[in-house]
């Protein structure tokens, strides 16, 4: 039975010796590797050729719209607020949450507010509309897959008068429920954007079912 046992351990060993080499062996091939470690990556290398565009160069412009991390100054141009306090910041006035918008530090006028108006419809429609729809009547796309529970923003509850803007500032940077907060998506000025974007929509909501307008299809 032993001698079976020696027979059998000296073919295995003479198989992994003859699979795997010995250590310092060289080979013609490449070596089997079961565990890569990721020692090989398809990714761009900066200054470094690349054969996968045309012109052969591994360091690619930014796309249009990019915005830069910082400037040459090292001063970010875009506020997350972090570490910050005060209104524009964190949307509360001491201890409780305030209305209206910080129009001197956001640098706004009538003549730049519908410039602002746009730009929170187009972060809205990014950021919002797959929630709480595009008219804010909580059936976006998330509605027909299980989330349940989506705010209508056109519920008297989330009026200015029961939801301070303050409040819905807070909420869209840190979150709410089973809504995450987007402070680190979502620069200061553009959550003010939103803010007012949808005080717009409740406002135009408000004056169309005083007109006697239909409401909104489910799809909006």
């Amino acid at each position: 039975m032993i001698k079976y046992f020696i027979l059998a351990f000296a073919l295995t060993a003479v198989l992994v010796v003859g699979i795997f080499g010995v250590r310092g062996q060289k080979f013609s091939r490449p070596p089997l590797e079961l565990f890569p470690d990721m020692d090989r990556q398809d990714k761009l290398l900066s200054q470094a050729p690349d054969r996968f565009f045309a012109n052969g160069m591994g360091s690619r412009r930014p796309v249009d719209g990019s915005l830069p991390h910082a400037t040459a100054d090292g001063v970010f141009p875009l506020e997350f607020s972090t570490g910050m306090d005060g209104y524009y910041y964190t949307g509360a006035i001491d201890d409780y949450f305030g209305n209206g918008l910080p129009l001197e530090d956001l640098g706004l006028d009538a003549g730049s507010m519908p410039a602002f108006l746009r730009r929170g419809a187009e972060r809205y429609d990014v950021s919002c509309t797959p929630c709480h729809g595009s008219s804010g009547n909580g059936k976006g796309i998330t509605s027909y897959y299980g989330l349940a529970a989506i705010a209508n923003l056109h519920d008297p509850r989330f009026g200015r008068d029961q939801y301070p803007d303050g409040r819905m500032y807070h909420v869209i940077a840190n979150g709410q429920g089973l809504m995450s907060g987007y402070g680190a998506t979502l620069p200061v000025r553009d959550r003010w954007a939103i803010v007012a974007y949808v005080r717009a929509m409740q406002a135009a909501k408000a004056a169309a079912d005083s007109a006697g307008e239909p409401e909104p299809s489910a799809s909006n």
